[in-house]
């Protein structure tokens, strides 16, 4: 499983991706975790408001940063 943060490097950006770290901890997924900060990159992924969450290709939020609660949701 690939689990990218979109986001230019802003402190939302930089939490979402701590709490994906964290969601993978606790729930024990085999997933690596990516940041994905070129604006082309992003912009491919039809997201126009960072930070945003992409498990496999997949955009399951943009815009807020979740929880690693939320985020552990999306990886059961």
């Amino acid at each position: 499983m690939v689990i990218k943060i979109l986001g230019t490097g802003c402190p939302k950006c930089k939490m979402l991706e701590e709490n994906a770290g964290k969601a993978v901890a606790q729930t024990g997924t085999d997933a690596e975790v990516v940041k994905v900060t070129e604006l082309n990159d992003i912009i491919n992924y039809g997201v126009m408001v960072t930070p945003a969450l992409v498990i496999d290709e997949e955009v399951k939020s943009a815009g807020k940063v979740l929880s690693p609660q939320e985020i552990s949701a999306f990886l059961k």
